[in-house]
Parts: structure tokens; C-alpha cells; sequence
């Protein structure tokens, strides 16, 4: 069954004041799965690492431009790309401050959007169909750019795939109410033109997706009835340019979603596999009205196999990279992990079709092959597996570790605390254990379950392993920091609070009044999020934490007690960073409390000396930089006195 796991927010969103867009133009991958490109719909740029739910860098065009199209990031020559005010093509690198200075040319034609694979060259698409390299274009910016389209056809999205090393660029079209598919092939150019058949008068197209899978490229859209269908070409075969003739393209219905009163409005389809969409803006079928849900659908079965509910308007926005979904929905753009295991009717009807003979046959003398078969589908109850002879399944006689974990996921539903240990531990002295995130997720969620359920078992040892394999975050199990707290395994909450990315504000802020680790402090967080978990906490707590931010801070400000490398210890932008927001959350009923007045004349003199260090350090930048720029001389080996002047 597919999952939809606990999401997190990576940003605030700005949207339009009608409501009628997020403000998100788009979002692109960028170096790798943990950093995206998100674009607004006006000035901005902003690249985030995932995990830290923080952002790295930000640029800005100068006010009466308009960035026209989403960024991408080029692997090849670690740059970002972008479309300004339609024509001019802004190119720089993750070090330049300022955009203006940064490399532009203004091309002879509009541009739609440029489109960039992971390891390719960036493609640009103009918005009258022609589509250029983006170094051939820019050998001579003003070179003349054909006309692809008809009269009154225009753009309405695109996207780019590689099939079979070769690069295409895909787009659909709109002409009086008919829509058209282009396939663009890159070296040797040739554009193939195909017709969509239509659907109920009136109706266009909400979304499309295109995947490429056996030498076919796949597109998916979906339409305001709530139809999806799937049209599929081969990459075989295409031909010189066809002109302006247009091949009809066959579809197929996949989905008929439920639409409730009316028409879908903003909605979006993302397929996800070959079996699994993700769909949102579309009603729940058995939630009420009034309300919006990210769901997975199985394509195969037609079924519904997970749904979250999302606050605020639904944009009809979605993106999909490595496993997250990201959805910009009221204010907020959120990124939801998700897994889709892969399918079988067994699994999506949760039973065996059983065999006449098995009826007769006692579980203590079914075959190892039998036993997993049973496991793998997950028909056999506790009661068979309790009555399996110890000789008949053991992990030794299994050679597929897929089915070694589901053994053992079964095994923790009632062997001994020893016996799961024992088991766990040679799970996980394997060197493919990374090949198993997601089972080690649902292993360890059947562990916590358990211990939440029976206070007699608990393996705090197994789940310490579980998590220092690095397979695990908070999402994808999140009671496990809530069961370390309950059995005050302290060590288990500060290994949680060091390797998962995504603890939720509320969580750290249960730790907080728990315990206090440097671990704690260097979570990551959102301001507005933490802000009213922290009101939470009693003014004892409050002066306990501040006067412990306070010994940190004298500690590690003083060169007799360095930081030291390898050590998990706090900066002190990190300590001064909680000190401020406590105080925003506390300032009031610390005023009033007349043993935290000298503390608060202490931290005060703390803030205003990081200040007076950033105003002076913003001073010296330009010297700074230019000392970096620098290119260093050869060591000669010999003595030398080299006179640097800082102008």
C-alpha cells in the first residue's frame, strides 16, 4: 500500500491577493535530492536544503523586472538559469550576490520556459515552439527564431525527458478548444505533432505529466470531470518533420475520480509510477465537503490507498523529486514524503487468494517458500506464526533480504525481547541494508507500536542501531521520539534529535521540557512554528533554559573552551538565536518575574555584543572577499614577508 507520511514546511508562501495563484512559479532540483530551486511568480529565487528546512542562498531581480519563468540549475557548469522579463537570460553561480552583475543576453523572441535534465545541457523553449540549446542560442543571442506554432495555438506546459541518452522536449498546445502534444528530439532534430482527442465540450485539460518507461513516453492529464487519462508514444520510430500534420494519439481512461458537486477548478495529477498517481485539489471520497486532500491513487486496482488533509486553498500545484511531494496549499509550501511499495492484487486487497489445497494443510508443516509467501501478503495471523515449527523458517534458509525483513517485521509482533534483538542485529550487519529504507521505516514503526502497547517490551538498543542507520526520520515514524520520551530513554531522543531532519516544533519543544542537550538547540525549525510551542513553557522552565543559553554562551565565546572538532556543540548564532526567541515568547512575564532581571541585563549585553559583531564584520565583507579572490602564491620554501593593503 502506498504511503503518505508526516510532511514539513520548507517555506511561507506569498500568494496573490485574489488567492488566485501560491506566488510559486515553479521548483527544480537542483545539485541533488536535498536542494530545489523554488522561483516566485515576481522578483525572487530561493534555493533550500530540504532536510534543514532553511534557505542557502536568495536573489532578487531590480524592481520593474519580472523573473518570467522557474529557474533550473545547470550540473554541468554549476549554474542557475533564468528568464527575465520574457527575453533576457540571466546566468550565475551560487557565490554572486548580486544578480544584476551577473551574466545576461537578451534573445530576439519570447521565451516559455528552459528546461534543464540532471548531467544536460539546459534546452530553451520559445513560446512559439522553436527550441535551441541554451550555448547555441547564446553564441549569437539575436539570432532569428522560426514560428513552430499555427495562428491562436499557444503554450500550455511543458517538460523535458531523457530516453535512451537522447534528450526531448515536450509540450502541449492549444488551438480554438483543440489540444495538440509536441515531441521535440534533440540531435537530430526532429518535432512530431499529434492531436488529443477531445473531451466533453467546454473542458481543457487541468494538468499533464510525462514519465518515460520501456521506450515510451507516458503522458498523463487530467481533466475537470475528473477523468485521467494516459496517452502513450513510442520514442521508436519518429521520423523526419511531419509539418503541420497532426497524428491522432490514442488514450486510455485510468482513473475516474470523484468530483463531488460541479467541476474541478485547481487540481493536478502527478504520476508517480507505473502503478500510483498523486492527486490533489480533487475531494476525498468519503470525507465531506468543504475540504482539501493530497491523495495516491493505484492506477491498476482503482484505488484509493492514501489521503492527507491539507489546510488552506488548494493551488493545483504539485511537485514530485526523490520521494517528496511538494504543495504549495494557504500560505505554506509543504513537503510531504511518500512511498508506493510496489503493487500486487494481494497486497491491494490485503489477503491470498488461497489454494484448495492449503485448507487441509496445518501452518506447522508449511514449507519456508510457503511461509514467506504467506508473510509477503500478509494473510498469516499471529496465531500461524506462533505455531510454525522453529526448524521450518529461519532467516539462515532465506536468501532475499526484501523477505528477511518481512519475517522479522512479523517476528516483532509477539517473539520475546531477546529474540527480536537477536534478529535486528544480523538484519542490520548487512552490507545492502540501504536498499531497505523503506521496510526499515515499517520495521521499526511494528516496534514502537508494540512497546506503546505492551509497557513490559521494549529494545532500546535495537532502536538506537535502527536509527544510526540513517534509513529513518521522523516521518516515517513519527511515535518513536514520543516513546523515548515516555520511557525517559533520553540517549534514544538525543540520536533522533542528531540524524532526523524533520522533528516538528512541537516535539522539540517536548524534549525541551524534558531535557536540555546541545542536540536540542541545533534542530531544525521554523520561527513561526516554534514560537507557540515555546509560550508553553512555565517561567521556572523558562529561567532554567535562559540562564543554561547563558552558560553556553560564556562558554563557547571564550577561546579557553573552543569548540571542538567532531563534537555535536552549538554555534553561538544558534544559542543567540534561541536566546531571542524565548525572549519573544517570554518577555512579558519575564519582566515581571524580579529574579530574572539580572539575567535579562546579562543576555541583553550578549545580544548587543553579536550585533556590534555583525555590524563591524559587514564592514570589512567587501575586504574579505576580495582576500578570497585572491589566487595564492607558490611556496618558495624560503623565507618571505608579503605585505597585504585592504583598500
Amino acid at each position: 500500500m502506498a504511503a503518505l507520511y508526516e510532511g514539513y514546511t520548507l517555506c511561507g508562501l506569498v500568494p496573490a491577493q485574489n488567492l488566485s495563484n501560491s506566488g510559486i512559479r515553479g521548483i527544480e532540483e537542483e545539485r541533488d535530492s536535498d536542494h530545489v530551486v523554488v522561483t516566485d511568480t515576481t522578483r525572487s529565487v530561493m534555493l533550500y536544503k530540504v532536510s534543514d528546512q532553511k534557505p542557502l542562498g536568495s536573489w532578487t531581480v531590480k524592481q520593474g523586472q519580472a523573473l518570467t519563468c522557474p529557474t533550473v540549475f545547470n550540473s554541468q557548469t554549476k549554474e542557475y538559469v533564468a528568464v527575465s522579463d520574457n527575453k533576457v537570460i540571466r546566468i550565475w553561480k551560487e557565490e554572486d550576490i548580486v544578480l544584476d552583475k551577473a551574466f545576461k543576453a537578451t534573445v530576439s523572441s519570447d521565451v516559455w520556459k528552459v528546461h534543464c535534465v540532471q548531467g544536460g545541457e539546459p534546452v530553451v523553449l520559445f513560446q512559439r515552439g522553436a527550441v535551441r540549446l541554451l550555448d547555441s542560442l547564446l553564441s549569437a543571442p539575436q539570432q532569428p527564431i522560426e514560428e513552430v506554432l499555427a495562428e491562436e495555438e499557444a503554450i500550455r506546459w511543458s517538460t523535458n525527458v531523457v530516453a535512451e541518452t537522447q534528450q526531448f522536449v515536450i509540450f502541449t498546445t492549444e488551438q480554438k478548444g483543440d489540444h495538440f502534444l509536441y515531441l521535440q528530439r534533440l540531435n537530430p532534430n526532429t518535432l512530431q505533432r499529434y492531436r488529443l482527442e477531445r473531451e466533453e465540450p467546454g473542458l481543457t485539460p487541468l494538468s499533464f505529466s510525462a514519465t518515460y518507461r520501456d521506450k515510451h513516453i507516458l503522458l498523463l492529464y487530467l481533466y475537470p470531470n475528473g477523468h485521467v487519462y494516459q496517452s502513450v508514444v513510442s520514442v521508436r520510430g519518429l521520423g523526419a518533420d511531419e509539418g503541420a500534420q497532426a497524428l491522432p494519439l490514442p488514450r486510455s481512461l485510468l482513473l475516474g475520480l470523484p468530483v463531488g458537486e460541479g467541476l474541478l477548478e485547481a487540481a493536478s495529477a502527478l504520476a508517480l509510477d507505473e502503478a500510483h498517481v498523486a492527486v490533489v485539489g480533487v475531494p476525498h471520497p468519503s470525507a465531506g465537503g468543504g475540504k482539501d486532500f493530497l491523495c495516491i491513487w493505484n492506477t491498476n486496482f482503482q484505488t484509493l490507498q492514501a489521503g492527507k488533509e491539507m489546510a488552506g486553498k488548494i493551488y493545483g500545484q504539485l511537485w514530485s523529486y526523490s520521494n517528496k511531494l511538494f504543495i504549495p496549499h494557504g500560505k505554506t509550501l509543504s513537503v510531504i514524503p511518500y512511498e508506493c511499495p510496489k503493487s500486487s492484487l494481494a497486497s491491494a486487497l490485503g489477503k491470498l487468494r488461497q489454494r484448495t489445497s492449503r485448507k487441509t494443510q496445518s501452518a506447522s508443516n508449511l514449507t519456508t517458500d510457503e511461509v514467506l509467501e504467506l508473510i509477503k501478503v500478509k494473510s498469516c495471523s499471529v496465531m500461524d506464526l506462533k505455531r510454525l515449527k522453529p526448524t521450518v523458517c529461519n532467516v539462515k534458509c532465506i536468501s532475499n533480504i526484501s523477505e528477511i525483513t518481512q519475517y522479522i517485521i512479523f517476528l516483532t509482533q509477539t517473539a520475546p525481547v531477546e529474540k527480536v534483538q537477536k534478529e535486528v542485529e544480523g538484519l542490520l550487519s548487512r552490507a545492502d541494508i540501504q536498499d531497505l529504507q523503506p521496510s526499515m521505516g515499517q520495521l521499526t514503526s511494528t516496534l514502537v507500536s508494540r512497546s506503546l502497547a505492551d509497557p513490559a517490551f521494549y529494545t532500546p538498543n535495537t532502536l538506537a542501531q535502527l536509527v544510526h542507520t540513517r534509513c529513518l526520520c521522523h516521518s516515517v515514524c513519527p511515535d518513536l521520539v514520543l516513546l523515548a520520551l515516555e520511557r525517559k530513554d533520553y540517549f534514544l531522543c538525543q540520536l533522533c534529535l542528531q540524524f532526523f531532519p524533520d522533528i516538528p516544533e512541537a516535539v522539540t519543544c517536548a524534549c525541551l521540557k524534558a531535557f536540555v542537550r546541545n542536540e536540542v538547540l541545533q534542530t531544525a525549525f521554523s520561527d513561526t512554528f516554534l514560537l507557540p510551542h515555546l509560550k508553553d513553557l512555565s517561567s521556572h522552565h523558562v529561567v532554567l533554559f535562559l540562564q543554561y543559553l547563558q552558560f553556553l554562551y560564556q562558554k563557547y565565546s571564550q577561546d579557553a573552551f573552543p569548540q571542538m572538532h567532531g563534537l555535536r556543540s552549538p554555534s553561538l548564532t544558534q544559542i543567540m538565536d534561541w536566546v531571542c526567541l524565548v525572549l519573544d515568547a517570554h518577555f512579558t512575564t519575564l519582566v515581571m518575574t524580579p529574579e530574572a532581571k539580572g539575567l535579562l541585563l546579562n543576555l541583553h549585553s550578549f545580544v548587543k555584543s553579536q550585533v556590534r559583531l555583525v555590524s563591524e564584520l559587514g564592514k570589512i565583507e567587501g575586504s574579505l572577499q576580495e582576500l578570497n579572490k585572491m589566487k595564492g602564491k607558490k611556496d618558495v620554501g624560503q623565507y618571505s614577508i608579503e605585505v597585504i593593503e585592504l583598500f
